[in-house]
């Protein structure tokens, strides 16, 4: 059923191209407005569309300068490293068109097609329809979370009035904390419009018109979220997460890995996988497994490794260190470990929440206080359901060499359960700083000052199309427009 409705189908294909040149705030709107969009498309066509680009864009777009994932985050993080190349993110270098190709395509792939549905089934439409407008209001929601994360600041208010009769080409951009309370609000009503055993849905890729899995999903994402900002807003934040964890039949949340976000990916083309159309269709042998993530996992005898990546020419799991130029990184392909055939066969699913990223979650949260679980069952329940996620089962004496339970090895856990969603470990990383990655090896050649990016630089275009704008929202954001200024969220 899946493959019927993926975004390379022939009505798929008009969508993109519809919604493809220029910035958000150029086009955001106007494409609504335009007398030749395809605004009278129904939901369940705008769904899949809606879910996949958005999905795909996130886990790691095949084509160059759009790979937010394997060639940014993935590489920050310590997951993954460069052979050659390493001017495309491992040395913290970022294409221009990076920028602009994933802030335009989430908005214009994403974003616009979320909204419409919202308009085209809230109450009072010609179509009124709670769980697709539920439905949209959820992916939404994790879409400018995931663009507020990490540019800081924008358009947010204004630009979801896309479909308004009076289109706006400079929309404002809003400050992360008002852009945070919109979301958990938004995710709240989420929770109330999906209604088991209420309408049908059509072209659910990611749940198969599966409600309740959508509410589990809604409220998941509203912890994720309050977790977020919970230093910066811990009165509120507590109550979001005291609220959701004393209901669990108002509030449901994930219960098992069965539960996880995860888009399934087919081995018939064009359904596969992202990493399997670079890696493997694409031939492309760039990427390595990074030594710090290798090192750290040998250290525990953590066997998600034999998953993770794939054992060299020796037997052994190996990495190597990040930002080398490529006259040395090249030297390591006949000893570092490529990636893992479970993350590059075609059928591989791409993630974007987990059971074992709640628990880690809240275990978190039952560290700073800010619920009254226990904290180390969380943490154990959080590795369990990590290993589970690929069949594994926890290694006797695992738990025992990771230690006692403490943020840092929350956050450790977190950031190894993270593998393939570095976008995700990288906003963590920049939220607390955790975990601590070694010194950078010597012969490391890295821009940024060396400093890892806190953020991404608005895109050239919307200077040159929402300049007052774009400077109010580098003001909001407390610092220059650069990859050095830190995010709302930040603790230290």
């Amino acid at each position: 059923m899946k493959n019927i409705f993926r975004h390379k189908s022939i009505l798929s294909a008009v969508l993109a191209g519809t919604l493809a040149a220029g910035s958000c705030t150029g086009d955001f709107d106007k494409m609504n407005v335009s007398p030749n969009s395809p605004t009278s498309i129904g939901p369940q066509y705008l769904l899949p569309t809606g879910i996949e680009t958005s999905i795909d864009r996130y886990w790691g777009h095949r084509e160059r300068f759009e790979r937010i994932n394997i060639d940014a985050a993935e590489l920050y993080v310590q997951h993954l490293t460069r052979n050659i190349y390493s001017n495309e993110g491992d040395d913290y270098t970022v294409s221009p068109a990076l920028l602009s190709n994933n802030w335009r395509g989430f908005y214009n792939e994403g974003l616009l097609n979320f909204q419409r549905i919202i308009v085209q089934t809230r109450e009072g439409s010609e179509n009124p329809n709670a769980n697709y407008e539920g439905i949209a209001l959820v992916m939404r929601t994790w879409v400018f979370s995931l663009l507020t994360d990490m540019y800081g600041s924008i358009p947010y208010s204004d630009a979801i009035r896309g479909t308004a009769d009076q289109p706006n080409y400079t929309p404002k951009y809003d400050s992360m904390e008002d852009i945070y309370a919109g979301m958990l609000a938004d995710l709240k009503t989420a929770n109330e419009k999906l209604t088991v055993g209420g309408p049908m849905v059509a072209g659910d890729i990611l749940y198969s018109g599966d409600i309740l899995k959508w509410k589990k999903f809604a409220n998941s994402l509203r912890l994720r979220l309050a977790n977020r900002q919970a230093a910066k807003k811990p009165a509120e934040s507590k109550a979001i997460m005291t609220e959701i964890l004393s209901d669990a039949s108002k509030f449901p949340v994930f219960t098992s890995n069965a539960d996880n976000a995860s888009l399934k990916c087919t081995t018939v083309l064009p359904s596969n996988n992202e990493w399997n159309q670079i890696l493997i269709q694409g031939g492309r042998t760039d990427w390595n497994i990074s030594k710090t993530l290798a090192d750290r996992m040998n250290e525990l005898g953590d066997t998600r490794i034999t998953v993770y990546a794939n054992a060299n020419k020796d037997g052994l799991y190996q990495g190597h260190p990040n930002g080398l130029p490529d006259a040395i990184a090249t030297s390591y392909l006949a000893t570092s470990s490529t990636i893992g055939d479970a993350f590059t066969k075609a059928d591989a699913p791409e993630v974007i929440m987990t059971f074992a990223d709640l628990n880690f979650i809240l275990a978190e949260a039952a560290l700073d206080g800010d619920i009254t679980g226990d904290a180390k069952q969380y943490f154990e329940k959080g590795i369990t359901a990590s290993f589970g996620q690929y069949g594994l089962t926890v290694p006797a004496g695992y738990l025992a060499k990771v230690g006692a339970v403490t943020r840092e090895k929350v956050l450790e856990q977190k950031w190894i359960s993270l593998y393939g969603q570095g976008v995700e470990a990288w906003i963590e990383w920049r939220r607390t700083g955790l975990p601590v990655f070694p010194s950078h090896d010597p012969r490391a050649v890295l821009q940024n000052g060396g400093i890892l990016p806190t953020r991404f630089n608005y895109p050239s275009s919307e200077y040159s199309l929402n300049k007052g704008s774009v400077d109010a929202g580098t003001s909001l954001n407390g610092g220059p427009d650069d990859m050095k200024t830190k995010l709302w969220w930040a603790e230290k």
